[in-house]
Parts: structure tokens; sequence; C-alpha cells
């Protein structure tokens, strides 16, 4: 109860792609925390409105066992590799064309979408019509599950096609699944920064489009940033400094707060991001909090060690049963021991090892053992007296350069949303002054 109590999968599901809420349900179904047969009902839903009909009727000889496959799903079947033949047959000259590396090769070379359009009309008789024809293939093979050929498809697409195409954005959608799914992060990586772009140098879009499409690219990105070599960096700019993306946050999913305080606590180099965390933290507590938002909020405004100690017990439950943070699991305890540890040490000079292994929930030797690693690492200032059992800080103050960066660190991201509220303030007042003018 108490670990489906902190699952997440339910709310996740509503901003993500069918395809990818199936990675989340296997990984229920590995924890064991719902009933296997409900998963497994879940599960043959979400297939029937794809084309993976094989992995359907895997799931239904799962539910029923002694029942047969419906005439239905086999005929289904039948109608699906067929439909999928006649793409394959409208689009056979592209086809042919991924097949030659030489002239892909030249493809690529050639980044504007007008003259390569051109050249291939003219080289290889390929139409928009085609074109089109391909863009249905891809999402037909995406729907059988067929991921590592879709991503070819659509980024030979997005070589040949404008921007303002109508299909360009689906398309951009589709890439950056597919490589998510294909499990190839570096690639998955691109695509994310190039829709994110896509998305907010968007003009045709209306506030609550570009809203919606921020929340979704926000889940999605999930994939990417923990799973990234340097997605913990990257998670931290774009929800926590960039004002449009923390707006969709705040609006639409404060439960990502936890994925980026999990990010903050396992980022040491990203310490100065850990009160600017903390703000939106406090700003959202009565929209959502779980423990891993407690625990900071313990730790760095109560300074309740208890609290904190108590809370961090329950992050190991969270993150261990929670599909994109269970990799960062020892990451995160350690972490979140030095920051207790750290918090503990700016307030009291003398500190006995017995009362600090408590608040870090080891024993005193293990504590003993860890604290001699940080001193060794330069990670900390102090000294242990074994004799007293005690560890004594030293009281070197921080540097004016030190000072002067931690003062600076966000304040550009503060000066442009001061910008952003000036800028709405004169909208509104503009509107105003324009709704008045009518009256009169």
């Amino acid at each position: 109860m108490k670990m489906a109590k902190f699952d997440l999968t339910s709310v996740m599901g509503q901003y993500l792609d069918r395809h990818l809420v199936f990675p989340l349900l296997e990984f229920l179904s590995a924890k064991q925390i719902y009933n296997e047969n409900e998963l497994l009902h879940g599960k043959l839903d979400i297939l029937s409105k794809t084309n993976m009909l094989d992995y359907a009727i895997d799931i239904r000889k799962q539910l029923y066992p002694d029942q047969e496959i419906p005439e239905a799903l086999k005929e289904r079947r039948v109608q699906v590799v067929s439909q999928l033949q006649e793409l394959q047959e409208a689009v056979a000259p592209i086809l042919g064309l991924l097949a030659n590396e030489e002239a892909m090769k030249t493809m690529e070379t050639n980044r504007d979408p007008k003259n390569l359009l051109n050249f291939l009309i003219k080289e290889y008789q390929i139409t928009m019509e085609m074109m089109e024809n391909l863009y249905r293939l891809a999402k037909y093979r995406y729907d059988c599950g067929n991921y590592s050929i879709t991503t070819g498809y659509l980024y030979f697409y997005l070589l040949v096609v404008p921007t303002n195409d109508k299909n360009y954005l689906n398309v951009l959608w589709g890439k950056l699944a597919s490589e998510i799914l294909v499990q190839n992060w570096e690639t998955a990586l691109e695509d994310l920064s190039k829709l994110r772009e896509f998305i907010d140098g968007s003009t045709f879009a209306t506030p609550l489009e570009l809203l919606q499409q921020r929340t979704w690219l926000i889940h999605w990105s999930l994939f990417v940033f923990f799973n990234h070599a340097k997605g913990r960096d990257l998670i931290i700019e774009m929800f926590l400094y960039r004002p449009h993306y923390l707006n969709a946050i705040q609006t639409m999913c404060p439960h990502i707060l936890r994925y980026l305080a999990t990010a903050v606590i396992i980022n040491r180099t990203r310490r100065s991001a850990v009160k600017d965390l903390v703000k939106v933290i406090q700003q959202e507590v009565y929209t959502y909090q779980d423990p891993i938002t407690e625990f900071l909020e313990h730790l760095l405004v109560n300074f309740d060690f208890d609290g904190a100690r108590q809370k961090l017990h329950e992050c190991q439950i969270v993150l261990f049963n929670d599909f994109f943070l269970i990799a960062c699991l020892e990451e995160f305890i350690e972490n979140a021991r030095l920051m207790i540890f750290e918090t503990f040490c700016r307030i009291h000079q003398c500190i006995s090892i017995s009362m600090l292994a408590e608040k870090l929930n080891m024993n005193p030797d293990e504590a003993e053992c860890w604290i001699v690693n940080l001193i060794r690492n330069a990670r900390l200032d102090a000294k242990i007296d074994s004799k007293l059992g005690h560890v004594v800080m030293g009281t070197e103050p921080l540097s004016p350069y030190q000072q002067l960066v931690e003062k600076i660190d966000t304040l550009s991201v503060r000066s442009e949303a001061l910008q952003n509220l000036i800028e709405k303030k004169l909208k509104n007042r503009n509107q105003d002054l324009r709704w008045g003018t009518q009256e009169f």
C-alpha cells in the first residue's frame, strides 16, 4: 500500500504516448506493486489501440489461457500485414534510396529542403505524395512496434520537408519517441533539443497549446534525462531555469518536482540550485508533496534533522519503486546524507559521531568511516577526535569570489523572469486601455 501510495504511473501516463507507457507497466509488474491481472488488462487495453497484435495475443493467452484467440483478432492481424505491404509498395523508390549509402551521404550534405526535394524529384522521381505515404508508413511501423525502422523513415522525412510542413511537429514527436524506445540516448537528446526549440519558437500555436506541448515534453524528457550522462545538468537547466517550463510544471504537473528535486540532490556541482528549488517547493507545497520534496523542506527550511532522517527512509522506498529514479538510488542516499551532514555542520562546531550516525541512519562505525572518506577526499574541513568520538569542524569562511559567484549565479534567470512579468503587466494594461476606449 505504501509503495502504491507514492506511485505516479497513472498520473504520468496521461502525458505519455501509449507506447511509452509500456516500459512503466513492465516495471510495475517486476515490482509486484499491483495485482498482475489488473496490469495485464491495462496492457491489453493499450494494445487494442495499436497494431502490436502478436503482443496482444500473448497477453490474452496469459489472461485467458483456456479461451481460443478471437477470430476478429486473427482477421485484424491479416489486415495489418496487408496494409503494411501496400504502404511499402507506395514508397518503394524511397525505401530503395534509404538502402543506398552513397545517396544518403549526398542528401545529408544538402541541408536545404527545397533544393533537396528538387534533386529527389529529378534523380529518383520521389514526389510529395510519396513523402506523405512515407509518413503514414512510419506511423504504421511505429504502431506495430518496429521502432528502429521508424527512426530511419522519420529521419529521411525531416531531411526533405521544410519546417512548415503540416506533419513536421508530429514527425519530431514520433522521432523522439522512437529513439527513446530503442534507447538511443544520444540521438534522443538531439531530438529533444530540436523539438524544444521548435515549440519555443512556434508562432502558430495558442498559449494553451504551447502549455500542453511543453507539459508533454517535460514528461517525455524524463526518459532522456535519467539515462543520458548530461541529463542531471540539463534537467535542472530546463525545468528550473527556463521560466516557460517551470511555469508549466507549476501550472500543469507539480508532481515533476519529484524528479527535479532528485536531480538537484544528486548533482553536487549545482548546489546553488538548491535554494531556488526550495522556493519553488514552498510555493507548491499545497498542490504537491512527496518524501523527496518533504526531505528538502525539513532539512533546509525547518532544520528538522529528525524529520529529514525519517523522510530519507521514505525516499528510499520512493526511488526503489520509481521507473525513472531507481538507478539513482545509491547516489541519492549518499548525497542526501551529505546534505544532512553539511547542514548540521553549518550549525554546530563540535558534533558527536554517535548522534550524527543516528541522523544519517547509520551505525557509529559506519558513520566514522564515511566522515573519514569525506575528509580524505578534501570535501570537508574537519577533524575527528576518536577518543571523545567527536567531529570538530573548521571555521574557514567562503572566499569573496565564492560569495560573489553564489549571488550572481541565477541573476540572469531572475532578470528574465522580471522582464517577463513587466511585459505581461504592460500587455494587460494596454488591453485594459483598449477596452476602455471601446466602451466610450
